[in-house]
């Protein structure tokens, strides 16, 4: 009996102990974390608003003042803690709300409860509805944010390195429901105004305005871009990638400046900008209201980067890929590269990088060199060799533009910049040759539409697919499936009305694992109908873009090359 009544007293003496380091841990977490039965609220001081800014209008855009405020919602929450507070402030003048979603088990990990899904499940209705009790209420204007920045990948918040489609999905929910009942709210999408941003652009259907924050903490939590805050750099930087959406812009102040250090100079300057290319990089023509539709093939074509030439004899092959730069321009090995693949009766894609010519001079600064005239004569020489040459040649221009390192003297580069030089490189055709393609050659990274030129010079968009999705991955059995690679690429696009042509892929490994990733690459091809052409880069990768580790081999045996052309287009 004694020995039966120490043994309950320890365990009485280690749930207490587990009880109060339970709570001790509980209670270092912040307030919206803490509360399980009651949501929070609290004045969002270091994002307060600082303007508005409408594309091409100089009287809608200007500095504001509006108050800011955050309410964090838990998916066990039964009411609003201080909610009489809240509706006080509401009822004193017009205000930005930021509902921020958070399950009771988060932990700061991706693998911890999906927030979005149980928005979708209904579990944070009575949330909602509590909201739009309390909009209905007052006389002013109430914008409300939804789980901002998801766009960045961090793991700040637990909507964060979602999909997409997840978020869209979620984010229209929501919106559909609090405006239903409150119909009078204004619904503001929040992204950050990190690159890739309106990859999770909800639509017009509930959206009343765009917010954007200068300098998130989550955009400086990210490793995935540089973090940059320089301004009114960052400022020019975030708008130019709300080019497509017809919204006003609502500015927040962040890590990059506050209230007190914001220049209203800022603004003009932005307009100034978009007004000089208002009918190009900054025309209306350019919003968007729906994915777009893109024109399906009837047959693929299928072609190599095959500078060894093992594949080219190939009968399927009907394309092959030539990269060149102004010093062959000059020095005639471009138009003995064209000349040979004519004599096979192939049509071509050729990467023109435009660096390197004959003068050895180091040019890192393509881009304006470009817009400078300074490669004028090559340009000419270039549209001579390959315009009515008798095959169709895609012509592509500064390829990868968008990735954020320095391979290329046009990456990392201003976007408007980019866009600038590839109209005039592209513009440059005298003869109008119908031959010739004009081909748009992002890696399909994230941001790449920034990027985008416009329609009229655009025949065609290319991507590059690679099995390896990072550098330090070696194992060629950790590679990406195909389709993966592609869908992710392939929806970054969906803005633009274009055809596909993905003029770069490649897989490493033993011959068997590179049969099978061919294999599963056809399939996705064969249900994708908007891929016009592909080309497999049948070569060691180059191999100072690989630092110390060795540059993959992407190249693949006849056999390989022959089952996927028979696989493609079977």
């Amino acid at each position: 009996m004694r020995k039966n009544r120490k043994k309950n007293n320890r365990l009485l003496v280690i749930g207490a102990v587990v009880i109060v380091l339970g709570i001790i841990a509980i209670a270092k977490e912040p307030a919206y974390k803490r509360n399980v039965l009651t949501d929070r609220y609290d004045e969002r001081k270091g994002e307060p608003v600082l303007a508005i800014f409408k594309h091409g209008d100089t009287l809608a855009t200007k500095p504001i003042q509006l108050p800011h405020y955050a309410v964090y919602w838990k998916n066990t929450s039964f009411s609003l803690a201080d909610q009489d507070q809240l509706l006080k402030l509401l009822q004193q003048s017009d205000a930005l709300v930021t509902i921020e979603t958070w399950l009771q088990n988060y932990a700061g990990k991706q693998d911890s409860g999906n927030v979005l899904d149980a928005i979708l499940k209904g579990k944070f209705d009575r949330n909602i509805d509590n909201l739009a009790a309390l909009i209905k209420q007052t006389q002013h204007t109430v914008y409300v944010r939804f789980d901002a920045d998801m766009e960045v990948p961090a793991v700040q918040y637990p909507w964060q390195y979602q999909s997409p489609q997840l978020y869209i999905r979620a984010f229209n929910y929501w919106a559909a429901r609090l405006k239903q009942a409150a119909p009078a709210v204004k619904i503001v999408w929040a992204p950050s105004g990190f690159p890739g941003d309106t990859e999770f652009w909800p639509g017009n259907d509930h959206v009343d305005l765009v917010s954007l924050t200068l300098g998130s903490s989550s955009e400086k939590a990210s490793t995935a871009y540089p973090y940059q805050p320089k301004l009114p750099e960052m400022l020019i930087a975030k708008l130019h990638r709300m080019r497509f959406i017809n919204k006003p812009v609502l500015v927040l102040g962040g890590l990059a400046v506050d209230k007190a250090h914001f220049n209203k100079d800022w603004l003009s300057q932005v307009l100034t900008l978009q007004k000089s290319y208002d009918t190009t990089v900054y025309s209306p023509k350019n919003f968007v209201s729906r994915d777009a539709d893109k024109p399906e093939r009837q047959k693929l074509k299928v072609g190599v980067f095959d500078p060894n030439r093992r594949l080219i004899n190939n009968p399927n092959i009907s394309v092959e890929h030539i990269f060149t730069d102004w010093g062959e321009v000059e020095r005639g090995e471009f138009k003995l590269k064209v000349d040979s693949i004519l004599s096979r009766h192939h049509d071509a894609v050729i990467t023109v990088e435009p660096w390197r010519d004959t003068s050895k001079r180091i040019d890192t600064n393509a881009l304006q060199s470009t817009l400078d005239g300074r490669y004028d004569h090559q340009i000419q020489q270039i549209y001579q060799v390959i315009s009515n040459c008798g095959q169709t040649i895609y012509l592509r221009f500064a390829h990868e533009m968008e990735i954020p390192i320095h391979r290329y003297a046009w990456q990392s580069r201003n976007p408007v910049t980019y866009i600038r030089a590839y109209r005039y490189f592209m513009q440059a055709d005298k003869m109008h040759a119908k031959n010739i393609k004009r081909v748009w050659g992002p890696a399909g990274d994230r941001g790449s539409a920034d990027w985008y030129p416009g329609s009229d010079v655009v025949d065609y968009i290319s991507i590059a697919i690679y099995g390896l999705p990072d550098k330090n991955i070696i194992d060629p059995k950790k590679q990406e499936p195909f389709s993966n690679i592609f869908e992710r690429k392939y929806y970054r696009m969906r803005f633009l009305n274009r055809p596909l042509f993905i003029t770069e892929f490649g897989v490493k490994g033993p011959e068997d694992f590179q049969h099978n990733w061919l294999a599963g690459a056809a399939e996705t091809l064969r249900q994708n109908k908007h891929v016009f052409g592909i080309c497999y880069f049948n070569l060691y990768d180059n191999p100072k873009a690989w630092g110390h580790i060795k540059a993959p081999d992407w190249s693949i045996s006849p056999q390989n090359m022959q089952f996927f052309c028979q696989s493609v287009n079977k």
